[in-house]
């Protein structure tokens, strides 16, 4: 599912009348989550999961196309863990073909 199926979803789910409304509602629950993010470092959803911003440390990689090796600095990334109520839908679903 991409943006445009989750909207599409959500004006049925809604029953909102045009796809530009579900879309701006799919935008606010997005902006939600980042301001949320941004000012607390997480957001808990029960049943659905908890968007956390996690620490990465400093560490060596390598140049895929040399192979010579580089400093990857310290950095911020935003990580997900499921919750219940999703984990419970994970169970229940088909592995997608690759």
């Amino acid at each position: 599912m991409n943006k445009q199926d989750l909207v599409a979803a959500v004006q049925k789910e809604a029953a909102l009348e045009t796809k530009a409304a579900a879309e701006r509602a799919v935008n606010a629950v997005i902006d939600a989550i980042a301001a949320g993010i941004k000012k607390d470092g997480n957001v808990q959803l029960i049943g659905f999961g908890t968007f956390q911003v996690k620490e990465r440390s400093a560490r060596m990689g390598r140049n895929p196309k040399t192979g010579a090796p580089l400093k990857i600095k310290a950095s911020k990334t935003v990580s997900f863990k499921a919750g219940a109520g999703l984990k419970e839908v994970a169970k229940k679903t088909k592995t997608a073909k690759k």
